[in-house]
């Protein structure tokens, strides 16, 4: 089975700090994935660079077998939820995350399933 997202190749420096040298990784559709380090090792990063925040210097990022990495963030089909509070820290977790999918018009039981 194809991952639904691969970081292949990548690499990220900030001035002449290399945060990411060379990451490769397979997501699979489906799964709960968690990014586990220390401060500054780049999770962040990884983040930035998946939603379109941040372009990769090489390597490439692949959501479902297209290339994204030069898009910008709102033609990238993925979404972010901010680790600071929340989009909306008035709102729980369920109603942040649902917040984007409302917008795309998700029916209801689409929504309670993703």
């Amino acid at each position: 089975m194809e991952p639904l997202l691969s970081l292949k190749s990548v690499s990220k420096s900030y001035d002449d700090l290399n945060i990411l040298d060379d990451i490769d990784i397979d997501i699979e559709s489906g799964y709960f994935y968690t990014l586990l380090g220390p401060s500054g090792c780049g999770k962040t990063t990884i983040l930035k660079l998946i939603a379109g925040f941040e372009y990769p210097d090489s390597g490439e990022v692949i959501y479902q077998n297209k290339p994204i990495g030069s898009l910008p963030p709102n033609k990238r089909k993925v979404n972010t939820v901010f680790q600071d509070y929340a989009l909306f820290p008035h709102l729980n977790v369920y109603d942040n995350i649902a917040f984007g999918l409302k917008l795309k018009n998700y029916q209801k039981s689409k929504l309670i399933k993703k």
